[in-house]
């Protein structure tokens, strides 16, 4: 009688620690990947990009998770075509030969019950660099329409992109530092 009980016990564990662990999948029309880069040192140069997705998984009560984000550099948008067209060449993203930017993150970083990070790797352009990028917000709520729970914070991580081999313009004053920004929100499954 002793070890249904010890039994029961486990499996009651085992299935509340599965309960917890949840997959999420990025909802594109909620979640919008840009970058910033100063313009000379006057204005700030800005981007997004139109097509991303991926998937996040994240166990609230282990405090781990893993996501995986790709960002399609095709559809890099600038509002200036010429420019689109510019950074999609070799100078910059080389769309081309690479047409997708990974970010692939599985070391989270909890406050309490808030993700402040996640640490990973970005693969651009066929380099792949560690990156952590910072929340500056971060929660999970109800969706009212979907009626499942959606989770999304803002991101932000500052790159030398000279690390992933674009170094056009450096030589005539355009920065190596730029920041990615990636406010996200992903749906659980």
């Amino acid at each position: 009688m002793f070890r249904p009980t010890i039994a029961a016990a486990l499996l009651v564990t085992a299935i509340a620690a599965q309960a917890s662990n949840a997959t999420y999948t990025i909802d594109p029309t909620h979640t919008f990947a840009t970058y910033e880069i100063s313009h000379y040192g006057t204005s700030t140069n800005r981007g997004r990009f139109d097509r991303k997705e991926g998937t996040v998984q994240l166990d609230k009560s282990a405090k781990t998770g893993r996501v995986e984000i790709t960002i399609d550099t095709t559809s890099v948008n600038t509002g200036v075509p010429q420019l689109d067209k510019h950074l999609q060449s070799k100078d910059f993203f080389d769309s081309a030969a690479y047409p997708t930017a990974t970010f692939v993150g599985d070391r989270f970083t909890f406050d309490g019950d808030k993700v402040v990070a996640v640490s990973g790797t970005l693969t651009l352009r066929g380099e792949t660099q560690p990156l952590t990028l910072k929340a500056t917000r971060f929660n999970c709520y109800t969706n009212p329409l979907l009626r499942r729970e959606t989770c999304g914070g803002d991101f932000v991580a500052t790159l030398k992109r000279s690390e992933w081999g674009v170094d056009y313009g450096l030589k005539i004053g355009f920065p190596d530092e730029m920041r990615l920004l990636i406010q996200v929100e992903a749906i659980k499954q």
